[in-house]
């Protein structure tokens, strides 16, 4: 895990920059906008100039700086790997340093920095789920009070009756002669996808492991670091190196990819490694483990689905790429298929999806014509975050497919016997 850095330790990488614009091809935002200052290499003048004193850190670049999903597209295709993602947090937490947070920091300050707070606000959701979690028409007054930026036009899941600490212990004791095994779940999987969160818990369990879950875990940071907030990134890292500090375990396992790259990529300045263990993703994990063997070997559907995967960005800046397809080939109800672009950004990128609704469905509906031609009844991914807004591309779309996620799969084939 790296520390938060200044702009100026950046300053020898981003003079690597040779303006090639080999990023042009592969920025989301900039294959919307069309502007040089949404691409890698526009950021990158933009960071040189901060630096140079030659541009001020003021409101205007704060829009420039925004318009950047975080998902590493253009520094995995960068034939000198310059990690403008990095950079374009750097300039963020400058920016929220000399001139405070945007009204949607503020609010992202809010919710991540207090669990109590989300948990209290999921709860009161549940009471207004039939109707906000449906589409409300422009003209109606909740979309004045209930974040409308998010709401608007959106399909969004209900608010599930139990979050994932009230559906599993802290620890389940697994086979004497098997290791323990950490579990981070994050926000998504704890409040709104908990029924997958339990199975980050329950299916490494069924094979044998202890899990330990901690209750005082917290937030991966990832909303702090898109609204350029360092001082909450360092809070909630240390919070997190804390909860997991009860237990010894031998791996920290995540199902979030967002979550995954966070807490493999970036941690706060006093805060030092996140935990002792290795941090794994759950794909890798089980591939790791055998399970690809063990599905194959399951009697084969004769009623079977189609299936597409979706890469999250930061599964596919982290290498994770094939252990998914292969767990999903394995599965004996499933007929896999791979997709066009499947490794194109779904758009939503964290706050960005707040802070630029519109445009983040625009990139997002680049993923339709890659689906449609899938023939797929269901696509699968590997963060809550990618289901939700692949859902609410779907729904929009007419297009008869669901998303999931992987481990909801595997639980199927699993637990459920051969149709």
């Amino acid at each position: 895990m790296n520390e938060l850095h200044s702009l100026e330790h950046y300053r020898e990488a981003i003079a690597q920059c040779v303006r090639c614009g080999a990023c042009q091809a592969h920025c989301p935002v900039y294959r919307e906008t069309g502007r040089e200052g949404s691409v890698a290499r526009g950021k990158i003048v933009l960071a040189a100039a901060v630096l140079n004193g030659e541009v001020g850190l003021d409101e205007r670049l704060r829009e420039e700086i925004g318009l950047c999903l975080l998902c590493g597209s253009c520094v995995v295709k960068c034939p000198n790997r310059v990690p403008t993602d990095a950079i374009v947090g750097a300039l963020r937490r400058q920016i929220t340093a000399e001139h405070g947070l945007s009204p949607i920091g503020k609010g992202v300050a809010a919710l991540t920095g207090s669990k109590s707070l989300l948990k209290t606000l999921v709860k009161g959701a549940d009471l207004l789920s039939p109707l906000l979690f449906k589409k409300i028409p422009e003209s109606s007054g909740l979309r004045l009070r209930f974040s409308p930026e998010l709401l608007r036009e959106r399909s969004l899941p209900p608010i599930a009756d139990r979050d994932l600490f009230a559906r599993v212990p802290e620890f389940l004791e697994g086979e004497a002669d098997k290791p323990v095994l950490g579990v981070f779940a994050g926000c998504a999987l704890t409040y709104l996808y908990p029924q997958i969160g339990e199975l980050l818990v329950r299916l490494p369990h069924r094979l044998g492991y202890s899990v330990f879950l901690p209750r005082a875990q917290g937030c991966c940071g990832m909303p702090a670091l898109s609204s350029g907030n360092g001082p909450l990134i360092d809070k909630l890292s240390t919070a997190n190196i804390r909860a997991f500090a009860g237990r010894e375990v031998t791996a920290v396992l995540t199902a979030c990819a967002s979550c995954h790259g966070m807490l493999a990529g970036h941690s706060g300045k006093q805060a030092g490694t996140p935990f002792t263990a290795p941090l794994m993703d759950i794909h890798a994990f089980f591939h790791q483990q055998g399970l690809v063997d063990r599905l194959a070997s399951l009697p084969r559907w004769q009623q079977r689905i189609r299936v597409t995967y979706h890469d999250p960005c930061h599964l596919r800046g982290a290498g994770i790429v094939k252990e998914p397809r292969a767990l999903l080939r394995a599965l004996p109800q499933v007929d896999f298929v791979d997709m066009e672009d499947a490794g194109l950004c779904c758009g939503l990128g964290g706050t960005f999806t707040a802070a630029h609704p519109e445009l983040s469905r625009t990139i997002g509906d680049r993923k339709v014509q890659g689906l449609r031609a899938s023939g797929a009844a269901v696509v699968a991914s590997g963060c809550p975050g990618c289901i939700l807004q692949l859902q609410d591309i779907i729904d929009r779309s007419g297009l008869p497919i669901r998303a999931v996620h992987t481990l909801e799969l595997i639980h199927q084939a699993l637990n459920e016997p051969a149709q």
